[in-house]
């Protein structure tokens, strides 16, 4: 299986050469690649990989969990004859962990960080004819300092824990480019004065450079214009849309809204020209759409909107982190829907770029998260900023994601609850955050020990089975008690850490369930236990009810989309099969209207 869809959905050039699949591969346990030089054209590597997939993996070719740190990838590629005279450059999607890249033996590029992607120009490594590519990557699998997220540092799956990834596990591509191009495009939607606030930077700047601009709605033009460019670092422009474009206004006179229920997107096309001559040519787009609290609700243009979340963790049987198909993420939104969630909150993982296209298309909202490290350290602390700053550069256009999510469970920071310099930390990335993207929520510690947050993320497993009464009765009570619901998570840690409390911030539920069902497993787990459909459903109805019944929660994720592993606690199992009729679900969902109204 390769993968061969264009992999930035938010930026097309027309032109481009995908770089999936067979490889060659070799494991360096021994630490000799750098001092054999096996960059070289003269060094062959023992194996064959199907990338983008990790070697841990079944579609890869190898399947092979047990631990190794340093890995090798290298293959051959000819750059098209329509492409000479331009710059090439190089996209790696993501890359777990560090990794030095090499072109025809030479070094043009190390990176460090497993969850953003990169790319570097090696137009001055080409050669004529057939080109050598070699990738030396470093994985450390032990180590607890790194952003890993959900891959275990033991050699075992266990509980929470599941699988490494390592190495190339996001596509690799060339593009070819002008001298004169766009580097990057950002939108910001202003809906409440139907304006769309267009930022553009350049690769370069020069005289009588112009930039020419269409956005259409549907496939019918709503403006256009040209702009010329008098600073090759950024260019910025405020653009009405609503103005003289009845058509595309809705009942109010106002331009269409994005949202789950109306996905609208507007197209967008850009030229970059200069001395008359087209040098890059590229198609985006954007959504109208505005996301924010106020008095402890949240809005969605405007308007009050309850979260309905399921927890994804973006893993797949036979690809772990990566999707098998492009298709495969357009299954998942579907079955999401399907079952009457709005929304997933993507934990513990950047997904890949066709994943948020396809939530931008299909109406879906999306909370944004990064893996987290297990313990804090200063260097920890600026790699994992870095990683966030390309992160939201990255997915900045894509309408479908309405927050971020910067730490999970105390992850990265245990120590929070009292430790001020993490308590620094989590308040320092929260501003960050908040300064590079102000349109979107931002989530500061999800699940308990909060410092500042825009929702009030609370993480509650204490639901009970159905063989306990007590415990059930105790779970409907806390979520009609603010002063219980706020004294501390089921795990007996605070809700905010020491010096921090709630003030008017939306309480969420933003971890729940988790009821272990229909698994032929013997090692599976889950919160709770369910027996049969029927004890599965009335689980699953008693925490959705118990909160969608609650005057102070205001959005709910349930844990989770997908058994992964062990940990069978799914809607679906790990192939995506339903556990039950998927409209089932839907009604519970759906069944209790709550005071905010979604529309």
């Amino acid at each position: 299986m390769r993968r061969e869809e264009y992999p930035r959905p938010q930026f097309i050039r027309k032109e481009w050469l995908c770089l999936n699949g067979t490889w060659d591969f070799a494991f360096d346990d021994d630490n000799l690649a750098a001092s054999q030089h096996w960059e070289k054209d003269s060094c062959c590597l023992d194996r064959k990989i199907e990338v983008p997939f990790c070697f841990e993996s079944k579609l890869s070719g190898i399947q092979d969990t047990s631990m190794h740190d340093r890995i090798f990838y290298k293959r051959k590629f000819t750059i098209p004859d329509s492409w000479s005279g331009r710059r090439i450059l190089l996209h790696f999607e993501a890359v777990d962990y560090k990794c030095r890249v090499f072109v025809n033996e030479q070094l043009c590029m190390e990176h460090t960080g497993g969850n953003s992607g990169f790319f570097v120009d090696i137009t001055d490594y080409l050669r004529p004819g057939e080109q050598s590519l070699a990738v030396a990557v470093l994985d450390p699998a032990r180590d607890e300092t790194i952003p890993r997220g959900k891959q275990y540092w033991e050699e075992k799956s266990a509980k929470i824990w599941y699988t490494r990834t390592s190495g190339i596990w996001q596509s690799v591509w060339l593009e070819p480019v002008q001298d004169y191009h766009i580097s990057q495009v950002r939108f910001t939607p202003d809906i409440d004065h139907d304006t769309v606030f267009l930022e553009a930077s350049f690769s370069d700047y020069t005289e009588e450079m112009y930039l020419d601009m269409e956005i259409s709605f549907q496939g019918e033009l709503i403006c256009q214009d040209r702009f010329l460019v008098n600073n090759g670092h950024i260019f910025q422009r405020s653009i009405h849309l609503a103005k003289d474009h009845i058509f595309y206004r809705d009942v109010h006179g106002r331009c269409r809204y994005w949202s789950p229920e109306n996905p609208a997107l507007y197209d967008v096309k850009l030229r970059l020209t200069v001395s008359g001559q087209v040098t890059d040519q590229v198609e985006s787009y954007f959504g109208m759409r505005k996301i924010h609290t106020e008095n402890g609700i949240t809005y969605l243009n405007n308007r009050p909107y309850y979260f309905k979340l399921v927890l994804d963790q973006g893993y797949w049987k036979d690809g772990i982190l990566t999707a098998p198909s492009d298709e495969d993420f357009r299954t998942d939104i579907r079955l999401m829907k399907e079952m009457g969630f709005n929304g997933c909150r993507k934990h513990q993982k950047v997904e890949d770029a066709r994943f948020l296209y396809h939530a931008d298309t299909m109406g879906f909202l999306v909370w944004g998260e990064m893996a987290s490290a297990c313990l804090y350290t200063e260097q920890g602390v600026c790699d994992y900023a870095a990683e966030w700053f390309d992160i939201i550069r990255r997915d900045y256009n894509h309408p479908s994601i309405v927050a971020w999510v910067l730490f999970n469970e105390s992850w990265g920071i245990p120590n929070v609850q009292m430790d001020s310099r993490q308590q620094f930390q989590t308040m320092g990335m929260y501003y960050m955050a908040k300064s590079l993207d102000p349109t979107r929520l931002v989530i500061g510690n999800d699940g308990w020990e909060m410092t500042r947050s825009d929702i009030c993320a609370i993480h509650n497993y204490a639901h009970g089975s159905s063989g306990e009464p007590r415990k059930q009765a105790f779970f409907v009570s806390t979520m009609q008690d603010k002063k219980l619901l706020l004294s501390c998570t089921h795990a007996g840690r605070s809700i905010y850490a020491k010096g921090y409390e709630h003030t008017d911030e939306p309480i969420l539920i933003t971890e729940c369930g988790g009821i272990n069902y229909s698994s032929a497993q013997t090692d599976c787990w889950g919160y709770t236990d369910a027996d049969n459909e029927k004890d599965f459903l009335s689980q699953y109805e008693h925490v959705i009810c118990s909160i969608l019944q609650s005057d102070l929660v205001y959005g709910f994720c349930y844990t989770q989309l997908t058994d992964v592993e062990q940990e069978t606690n799914g809607l679906l199992t790990y192939d995506r099969t339903p556990k039950c009729e998927l409209s089932k679900i839907r009604r519970i969902n759906e069944t209790y209207r709550h005071n905010i109204v979604v529309d």
